[in-house]
């Protein structure tokens, strides 16, 4: 993977609000890579443990989680973090009308 194309994706997440959510097909377009929406996704997944990018305000065009990590209790990470910033995680859904980042 081209490292310009890696540091275009990291750069439109880390841009996400607390609070507000992307997709993956958005976060591809505004970096310059419209249908690339998996590139995304492999990008996130390669992020090295404890990075600062907020990985876990990407969710697919659904507004499902994607990832499946838990943590030791067996709960969601992606959703603890995403709700700990005060989006409402219902059936591992976020609402996009309501959570999605409008430019």
């Amino acid at each position: 993977m081209q490292i310009e194309l890696y540091c275009q994706i990291l750069e439109v997440v880390a841009q996400i609000p607390d609070g507000k959510v992307a997709t993956y097909g958005q976060v591809a377009k505004m970096a310059g890579l419209p249908r690339h929406a998996r590139l995304v996704g492999k990008v996130l997944q390669n992020l090295e443990s404890g990075s600062q990018i907020p990985w876990h305000r990407v969710i697919n065009a659904q507004g499902k989680i994607s990832l499946s990590q838990l943590d030791a209790k067996g709960n969601n990470i992606q959703a603890l973090k995403l709700q700990q910033e005060g989006i409402m995680v219902i059936a591992g859904r976020v609402k996009l009308s309501q959570y999605q980042w409008q430019i």
